[in-house]
Order: C-alpha cells, then sequence, then structure tokens
C-alpha cells in the first residue's frame, strides 16, 4: 500500500490538483487524471485498486492504465512525495 508522506498537502480542483512538500516548500501541478489518482491514495486505495477503478470510469484497457499508474506512482515516489510498502512494490507492470 502507498502512503502519503505526512508533509505533503493537497488541494484539488476541476482541473488537476496542487501538491505541497512542506520539507522542500516545493509545489507540483497535476493534472486532472494524477489529482483522480492521488485522491484514490488519499483513501487508502492500492494500486490495484486505483488501476480498476480508472479503467472501468473511463473505459480504457486495464493493461494502459496500470502502465500509466505506475509511471506515475514511481514518479511521486522519487520526490519523496509517498512511498510503499514491500507488498506493493511486488506489483510489477504488466507483459505485452
Amino acid at each position: 500500500m502507498y502512503k502519503i508522506s505526512d508533509a505533503v498537502r493537497s488541494a484539488h480542483g476541476q482541473d488537476g490538483a496542487v501538491l505541497f512538500d512542506l520539507r522542500t516548500g516545493r509545489m507540483l501541478r497535476l493534472n486532472s487524471v494524477g489529482s483522480m489518482i492521488f485522491q484514490r491514495l488519499e483513501k487508502g486505495r492500492a494500486q490495484s485498486q486505483i488501476v480498476e477503478e480508472i479503467s472501468r470510469d473511463f473505459n480504457i484497457c486495464p493493461t494502459t492504465v496500470q502502465k500509466d499508474v505506475i509511471e506515475f506512482l514511481r514518479s511521486l515516489e522519487q520526490l519523496n512525495l509517498i512511498g510503499c510498502d514491500s507488498a506493493e512494490r511486488t506489483l510489477k507492470e504488466p507483459q505485452q
């Protein structure tokens, strides 16, 4: 399961979201899909649940959604905005 850093604050709007890292003073702007993914993280959803929900909501192939979600979560992790436990980390990108 991914956990949002305690130092991260978020504000969501119609066009996306802004994340603010209190440790670094950095702000990150998210588009509407990034905002939806982050809101699901805030609700405690696992990566697989996020993929399933977005795939269903937008009628997009789960393989495509999974690839994009993994890429987005890795970006947030590299910025130390989120962390994940070992169980979540074992999920791999889908085979093509």
